[in-house]
């Protein structure tokens, strides 16, 4: 192994001398192949008072790493295989699975435990022995914790001492008491409180024949305990010391006899599946939707009480049977939910007098508490007689095949001496078995992480007379007679209630915080508790500190990981089940906009065909990995999208996985969509009004005439317009110059038609960059033209006058006259609503003369337009209407309606007023300009 933390921190072929190094070396191990953020390495180096050179310094730190990593000596890495990588927003050391002592010890200690529950007593001690081999001294040893070493260490240690303990059980079955004896005194002398070492110790002393030895360890443990804690020592230790005085034979060794059977423990023992004091709805070490804590001590326990052969011996008579209670315990902050827990825990009650048991199956994204809301179901179902928790992963998160499903079952409930020594090969006769089993016991039973329904339809035959509930990621809809409930995430207050109840007091000082970080967890009840439990462990961060590292989108996952609680686990847990076409198209559609977005945006990204592109998004839906959103009208299309913290998921994946070019590629496909679309929208709301439709970026394709952005621009537009501009700046940060020119200007007359002063200014000013770093003078000029407009209609005039003449001389340098004519309107508009109206009929004049000339309908209509209002402003009314009769026909020619609506309504509000007298019309002179130039919203196509 080339790197080792289970002990003093060290890597081959040398090992950093100073400590820092050194701490930067073991947070990047702990956390392998992983991204660590920089703030995070800054954190555990300097706490809470990091220097100002604090990143520059952690680059060196960084180099001195990287160099040792390579130094003479060591393995040779092949080209660019440099295992300590920068990526974005932090660092990543690539550790294969047998260069690191921490993961050989996890996989040994999953082997061993499965061995156990396999009642390979022989082959779960030498595994377990092993991984206790690769311990050279206290976890993380001989380097300054910060936060996350310090919490990292305390869980090592906790692991340690539960397999050490699980192997002293193994070596129990084996009959090793006699030299077991010398060890477990020494452990119980250095752990004077742990008292499961103490019941083992006391199984030892009674198999050695030394009973008295044995009630002496019990009493000194309680001595230890009640002058120490002032508690009693638990139930199990208890029940030993009883069968002790008792001389129970079938505490005895009997080296003849096959150990029976594991038994149900009471309600504080762990499902066999739990790790590391969690239980997991995704089997241990692939990542959690909802972590229920559970003390290591317990899981020992229930080792320690199968080492003592609880129960009657086969052929004996049997106890009445007690209370079959095998759950996690209930979480005491449980937040939320309280409609679903009253509906379910009515319907179980009612299930158990009627002659149809209750079969819920709770569905959700992971992370959404599936397993935590099953639990605390089962816990307030206190009317049955057994209850309990099987999960249906392994330790290693695969799912468990039917027979081992079933085989899980029955390890539940059976009791000591049930059943046949050996249990049947094929799956039928252990759903037979499983049957007699629970026939007649009012059961109520959590089937935890559910993969699919074959792997559950026969055991939910073989107990049909049992209340059954499932979780799973994705709906089980094939499952007959089944409830379904699809969880979704906490609402507003249950979000920032569980943020108060899991975060300590100094959560509750900052309201606003408590709120942005709950919108910035997506409300993830997991992401929730992470994010609290964060907070919690860090006394010199204030919840603004936590809601500011969380802000960034690129790094919010990397922050969400605390001990063995990791969203970003559970999440790609998630999305490696999908096959490799889905995983692609989830990294894809990330670059899609926000919040939402509808099938076309997909069709472009995954350049797939309508039916195609469908069909691979409801494939994601059904995974869990992105939503379907029906609008609220229940009128338009559905729309897609994903929770925050999954579309983290996917921009890091693609990044990762894709690369830039791949990224680039897709985003210029989506850009090239908008275009399309955004310029068959603003051609029918104002035709002719994008110069730079013609001339930049032509080669788009055809739009059906039925999709929206044709047949209904406006509202297309509308739908559409957060989006486009979100799309601009990913083109813009692409490096996509045409694209962002070209669709900048096909938005400009909806932004003016709407009013969207700050959207309209955001997009031309990417644009004008884009144009300046391409050299696209043309591009410019109309761009810079557009500017003018927003400047005029901002009451910005020396501005406004300046974008519009430069624009002009860079239209007349390119030799576009069309363009450098419609300048000269842009600037008579100005210099009429300053009060020089000569100069601004002038120009007038001049540009509707060019517009002639050129055939430039749209820039005739305008410049009449102008014309108008120009007599208007000097009391010539009849010239007024001239003019405004001349732009609608200009406007019809052009097939521009809504202008040619806008000036006949115009000339008729003209008559009326010119009817009523002279001082109607003085009223119009007032403020001149206003309500002529500008149409009502979604009018205006001024080019």
């Amino acid at each position: 192994m080339r790197f080792r933390v289970l002990g003093p921190v060290r890597m081959d072929p040398r090992t950093p001398t100073a400590a820092k190094p050194r701490v930067v070396l073991a947070t990047l191990l702990v956390q392998s192949n992983n991204v660590i953020s920089t703030h995070s390495l800054i954190d555990e180096l300097w706490g809470v008072a990091p220097p100002r050179t604090a990143a520059t310094t952690l680059q060196v730190y960084v180099s001195q790493l990287r160099k040792a990593l390579l130094a003479e000596g060591g393995p040779e890495p092949e080209p660019g295989r440099q295992p300590l990588l920068t990526q974005p927003p932090g660092y990543v050391m690539r550790v294969g699975p047998d260069d690191l002592d921490l993961t050989v010890f996890e996989s040994l200690r999953a082997r061993g435990r499965a061995a156990f529950e396999e009642r390979e007593y022989a082959t779960a001690s030498r595994l377990l022995a092993e991984s206790l081999a690769l311990w050279s001294g206290p976890a993380l040893s001989g380097i300054p914790h910060g936060p996350s070493l310090q919490t990292t260490a305390i869980r090592l240690e906790e692991l340690r001492s539960e397999v050490l303990e699980q192997r002293i059980a193994a070596d129990l079955k084996l009959g090793r008491h006699q030299e077991l004896i010398g060890e477990l005194m020494a452990l119980a002398h250095e752990f004077p409180m742990r008292e499961t070492l103490h019941e083992l110790l006391m199984v030892a002393l009674y198999r050695s024949g030394r009973q008295s030895d044995a009630v002496r360890a019990f009493h000194r443990v309680r001595r230890t305990l009640v002058d120490e804690l002032g508690v009693e020592p638990d139930a199990s230790l208890k029940r030993v010391l009883s069968r002790v005085l008792a001389s129970d034979p079938a505490l005895a060794w009997h080296p003849g006899r096959r150990p029976p059977r594991p038994r149900a423990v009471p309600s504080r023992a762990a499902p066999a599946g739990a790790s590391g004091g969690t239980v997991r709805g995704a089997g241990a070490g692939a990542g959690s939707d909802t972590a229920v804590r559970v003390r290591s001590s317990a899981q020992a326990g229930a080792a320690a009480g199968a080492a003592a052969g609880a129960g009657h011996p086969p052929g004996s008579a049997a106890a009445p049977a007690a209370p079959l209670l095998w759950l996690p315990p209930a979480l005491t902050d449980f937040t939320g939910r309280d409609a679903e827990l009253a509906r379910y825990t009515t319907l179980f009650a009612e299930s158990r007098t009627g002659t149809r048991p209750c079969v819920v199956a709770v569905s959700g994204r992971p992370g959404v508490g599936k397993t935590a809301l099953a639990v605390q179901l089962a816990h307030h179902a206190e009317e049955f007689s057994g209850r309990v928790l099987v999960s249906l992963r392994d330790s290693a998160g695969r799912a468990l095949t039917e027979r081992a499903a079933l085989i899980a079952l029955l390890r539940r409930l059976m009791r000591p001496g049930d059943g046949p020594e050996e249990l049947p090969g094929e799956p039928d006769e252990l759903a037979d078995l499983l049957h007699r089993t629970a026939r007649g016991r009012d059961l109520l039973i959590v089937l935890d992480d559910v993969v699919a329904e074959a792997q559950v339809r026969l055991l939910l035959s073989a107990v049909a007379d049992a209340c059954v509930v499932l979780t799973s990621r994705r709906p089980l809809g094939a499952l007959e007679q089944a409830r379904h409930l699809v969880l979704d995430v906490l609402d507003r207050p249950a979000s920032e209630s569980l943020l108060l109840a899991t975060g300590g007091p100094r959560m509750a000082q900052d309201p606003a915080a408590v709120a942005e970080i709950a919108r910035l967890c997506g409300r993830l009840p997991l992401a929730l508790r992470v994010a609290a439990g964060a907070l919690a462990v860090r006394p010199h961060w204030t919840p603004a500190d936590l809601a500011r590292r969380l802000g960034d989108e690129r790094t919010r996952l990397a922050a969400l990981s605390l001990g063995d609680l990791d969203v970003r686990g559970g999440l790609l847990a998630a999305y490696q089940e999908v096959p490799e076409a889905e995983r692609q198209a989830f990294r894809t559609l990330g670059l899609a906009p926000l919040p939402d977005f509808p099938l076309w945006v997909a069709e472009s990204l995954l350049d797939l065909a309508p039916e195609a592109a469908e069909e691979r998004l409801e494939e994601l839906v059904r995974a869990q990995l992105l939503e379907a959103r029906r609008p609220a009208d229940d009128a338009g299309e559905v729309r897609y999208g994903y929770h925050p913290l999954l579309r983290s998921l996917a921009l890091e994946t693609a990044a990762e996985v894709d690369g830039p070019a791949a990224v680039a590629e897709a985003v210029a496909r989506l850009g090239r969509a908008c275009l399309l679309r955004a310029r068959a929208a603003d051609a029918r709301l104002a035709p002719g009004r994008d110069r730079l439709a013609s001339v930049l970026v032509t080669d788009l394709g055809d739009l059906a005439g039925h999709d929206p952005a044709a047949a209904a621009p406006l509202r297309w537009l509308q739908a559409e317009s957060a989006g486009l501009l979100g799309v601009l700046r990913g083109l813009h940060a692409g490096g996509h110059w045409d694209l962002v020119c070209a669709l900048a200007s096909a938005l400009g007359g909806y932004y003016e038609a709407c009013a969207l002063w700050d959207d309209w200014e955001a997009s031309h000013e990417q644009a004008l960059d884009a144009a300046r770093r391409s050299g696209n003078a043309v591009a410019e000029a109309a761009l810079l033209r557009s500017v003018g407009d927003l400047s005029w209609q901002r009451r910005h005039t020396g501005r406004a006058v300046d974008c519009h003449r430069h624009a002009a001389r860079l239209f007349a340098l390119a030799g576009d006259g069309i363009g450098a004519a419609r300048c000269l309107t842009g600037e008579a508009d100005v210099l009429l609503g300053q009060g020089e109206p000569e100069r601004a009929g002038a120009l007038y004049r001049q540009a509707l003369a060019r517009a002639r000339s050129a055939g430039d309908a749209r820039g005739c209509a305008d410049a009449r337009r102008g014309l108008a209002l120009l007599a208007l402003v000097e009391g010539r009314p009849a010239d007024c209407l001239a003019e405004l009769d001349a732009c609608a026909a200009a406007a019809a020619a052009l097939g521009d309606v809504r202008w040619h609506g806008y000036a006949r309504r115009t000339a008729d509000h003209v008559r009326a007023q010119r009817r009523t007298g002279p001082a109607a019309w003085s009223r119009l002179e007032i403020r001149p300009g206003v309500w002529l130039m500008n149409p009502p919203a979604a009018t205006s196509g001024r080019g």
